[in-house]
């Protein structure tokens, strides 16, 4: 893989984690109602919790499309990246409600691993990607995720670094 995909691969990860938060701080409570509509899991928690919101996948969605198309990537096919981002956000958030974490409680590797790993092993085949490229990616994501999260903190843009 070149450099140049490997950058363009972190850069879409980041813009699809990244935009929930700041679709939260722009646009308040509007659109902020939970993905799982408060339903309880048979196991009587929350089957997503609360801060995994409706705003929030559109966001990621519609950040990731224009972010991809940036780089010369159909709109349809951005936004599909940042929906498979969001599928391995809500999965890792159904995961620790069921393991009994509290909503925004951090699971370091959980959180940034499924929603790097399910956009990246979907279009890894579109983008000729090896198994030791998808290795170096989620690593690469989950480095800076770490990083970006406590910058985001101090700029009290983020409620918790991780």
């Amino acid at each position: 893989m070149d450099a140049k995909l490997f950058l363009e691969l972190l850069l879409l990860l980041t813009v699809a984690n990244g935009a929930p938060i700041l679709a939260r701080i722009a646009f308040g409570p509007r659109l902020g109602a939970p993905c799982d509509l408060g339903l309880i899991f048979y196991d009587g928690r929350r089957l997503l919790g609360p801060t995994k919101t409706i705003r929030g996948v559109m966001a990621a969605v519609a950040a990731t499309a224009l972010a991809g198309a940036t780089f010369g990537l159909p709109l349809g096919t951005g936004a599909l990246f940042g929906l498979l981002a969001m599928a391995g956000d809500l999965l890792s958030s159904f995961i620790k409600r069921r393991l009994g974490l509290a909503s925004s409680h951090r699971a370091i590797g959980l959180d940034q691993g499924l929603e790097s790993l399910i956009p990246l092993l979907f279009f890894g085949p579109h983008f000729g990607l090896s198994g030791a490229d998808l290795v170096t990616l989620v690593a690469a994501f989950f480095l800076l995720e770490i990083v970006l999260s406590r910058v985001l903190y101090w700029l009290h843009i983020r409620n918790k670094p991780l």
